[in-house]
């Protein structure tokens, strides 16, 4: 029985997407290194200090991770206080809404580091919904490996089988699966290049899995 739902942040719940391009290509710019589009669509799902240890190792960097960590937050933080871009995904917060007023706990579950997380939740007002906020950042392991969700769904006091997951990330999915949860494979239009193969379900509407619909699965 559908007790807890799991989400993950970026391209599930709000789309930073374009602000996380824009700052990770500006660092880019500032360590002279040219990502591919192949190379960057490889990072969906994945914290910022992992990209970075690859990008030293990758491009054999001078620079420390910690380093590049730095300044493409920095960027980011410029970005989320200025661009305009900034928006929730269509019919998430109503998913939301309908998934908390039918008794469900909500945890969030992302690679993005909890400053991130948090700026989020206070300028979208959704703490009120979710008892629980997960930083893949502040693990050992970082998506895709299952110890987020696993972490998240103990949570919730239930067990992995009353919980889902909704990602839309190759890695995030990855990650579900190892942790044996099942997983909502969300297709948005923000995540390109990712493999859904191991979600249980696909979906590229939240009309799909309304609390109606989704309990029953």
């Amino acid at each position: 029985m559908l007790k807890a739902v799991l989400f993950d942040m970026d391209g599930v719940i709000v789309d930073t997407e374009p602000i996380h391009r824009k700052a990770y290509f500006k660092m880019f710019s500032d360590v002279n290194i040219d990502v591919n589009e192949d190379m960057y669509a490889s990072f969906t799902g994945q914290s910022t200090i992992n990209i970075c240890k690859r990008l030293v190792e990758h491009f054999d960097l001078w620079d420390t991770p910690e380093h590049l960590v730095k300044l493409k937050r920095k960027h980011f933080k410029y970005l989320f206080e200025n661009d305009t871009e900034l928006a929730l995904i269509d019919g998430v917060l109503d998913l939301i809404k309908d998934y908390h007023l039918n008794g469900l706990k909500l945890v969030v579950a992302s690679s993005a580091s909890m400053p991130n997380i948090n700026r989020i939740f206070e300028r979208f007002d959704l703490n009120q919904y979710f008892m629980g906020k997960f930083s893949g950042a502040d693990l050992k392991q970082s998506k895709p490996h299952p110890e987020i969700f696993i972490k998240a769904a103990e949570h919730t006091g239930y067990k992995k089988g009353d919980c889902i997951v909704i990602e839309d990330s190759t890695n995030g999915i990855k990650a579900a699966n190892a942790a044996s949860i099942f997983c909502v494979g969300f297709k948005s239009p923000h995540s390109t290049h990712q493999d859904y193969t191991l979600a249980d379900i696909v979906v590229s509407s939240f009309s799909e899995i309304s609390f109606k619909k989704i309990r029953v699965l």
